[in-house]
């Protein structure tokens, strides 16, 4: 850090850079070019935990000294321990879980990276120890606290994470005693034939997506099976496979799931509630036209029928960019690669067509927003940077707290 000659607000990259740091590179090797600001006492800090996670991932033991200061961090965040239920009086306890688990799961988390996400451990473990960790420790808990499977729903749309954390949170979930089911909004989706006559009833339901195309009774029945399961009677769960039919996708074989313990049940909107219809009236674009405008009023009037299904949520986790326009952009960057590699991809005019098909159906300032900002809506908000990075933590309605 000594070697570091730059002013104190200058922009790095937290990873790269704290990477760098703990391989000894040269001050040269460091690029100040980066995406976050933090200044060199807030780099110590992170260079502190970061090595004593490491030590402890490996069963190396620190000091009490060295374990008081990660209880001292725990609490730097007031909304995030308030998110996870710690207290003064329990923040060791829970630390103690949390690093157990760390060490139980640590091989196989090598192995999930370096199969799965193509990354070195060393660049998630900080995301394992303040988020995903304590993430499991909390779903288990409420599963423990009743007498049924737990259903937890994730809102969030591409490029939030659903994927990696629902990955990632059915492994620590295996290694805490529970079997945990993947159940997505997609697996819903009404069968090809069924959208086809749809699309023939409203044409403007050009994408699959958006309320409406979705079997929401398949879905209520499902859940009601897997929250309420009987003795030697499997749960045939629906699966959708996109590619089919040119991409438009259809249903394939459902998949026999028994024994579940806990449900993670997500999508791009999963939770959401229908607002009030006059603030479509003056909507942020692209709801720009008056033909929009009825498209976006018919899809909220649409989204009444969902709560049902939403009713057998127990819990819901919000996953929120901290720009809902990074969308397109992250979207944007996938199609990049994929043209990389030589497949067939859009274009940045097809893309901004698509993003904004569904923005006109529930735009993300109107209908995600008040998930995070109304108290009692979502019981776990996780925002995502840019850099497709989870930041704060904090329960829903306490995010200006």
């Amino acid at each position: 850090l000594k070697q570091v000659q730059t002013p104190t607000d200058l922009r790095f990259s937290q990873f790269q850079l704290t990477l760098a740091l703990s391989q000894n590179f040269s001050s040269e090797l460091i690029s100040v070019s980066f995406s976050y600001e933090l200044k060199i006492d807030e780099l110590k800090i992170q260079m502190t935990i970061h090595n004593l996670i490491k030590r402890l991932s490996v069963k190396e033991s620190i000091d009490l000294n060295e374990w008081r200061y990660l209880e001292e961090m725990a609490f730097q965040d007031k909304r995030t321990a308030r998110a996870f239920g710690m207290t003064a009086k329990n923040v060791s306890e829970h630390l103690r879980l949390r690093s157990h688990l760390l060490q139980t799961v640590y091989p196989d988390f090598i192995q999930l990276c370096q199969t799965r996400f193509n990354q070195t451990p060393e660049c998630q473990l900080g995301t394992l120890w303040n988020l995903w960790l304590p993430l499991a420790i909390w779903l288990a808990n409420r599963r423990q606290a009743q007498s049924r499977p737990f259903v937890q729903g994730i809102l969030g749309g591409q490029g939030t994470g659903k994927t990696t954390l629902g990955t990632v949170l059915m492994l620590l979930l295996k290694h805490l005693g529970y079997q945990t089911l993947s159940l997505s909004l997609d697996d819903l989706y009404k069968t090809y034939g069924d959208r086809l006559q749809l699309q023939k009833q409203d044409p403007r339901l050009i994408w699959r997506g958006p309320p409406d195309t979705h079997d929401i009774e398949l879905g209520i029945q499902i859940l009601d099976q897997l929250r309420h399961p009987q003795l030697n009677q499997p749960v045939a769960i629906p699966r959708f496979d996109k590619s089919l039919h040119g991409g438009a996708g259809d249903r394939i074989a459902p998949q026999a799931a028994s024994n579940i313990d806990i449900v993670l049940f997500e999508g791009w909107f999963v939770g959401v509630r229908p607002i009030n219809p006059s603030l479509l009236h003056h909507a942020p674009p692209p709801i720009t036209t008056e033909a929009d405008r009825t498209f976006a009023c018919d899809m909220n009037t649409r989204l009444h029928n969902y709560l049902s299904l939403w009713e057998r949520l127990d819990s819901l986790i919000v996953l929120y960019p901290t720009d809902y326009r990074f969308s397109k952009q992250w979207r944007k960057q996938a199609e990049q690669e994929m043209g990389a590699t030589g497949k067939a991809r859009m274009s940045d005019a097809e893309i901004d067509a698509f993003v904004d098909y569904f923005w006109k159906a529930l735009h993300p300032e109107l209908f995600i927003k008040p998930l995070v900002e109304i108290p009692g809506y979502a019981d776990l908000v996780i925002e995502i940077d840019q850099n497709h990075e989870p930041g704060a933590i904090y329960r829903g309605g306490d995010r200006g707290q």
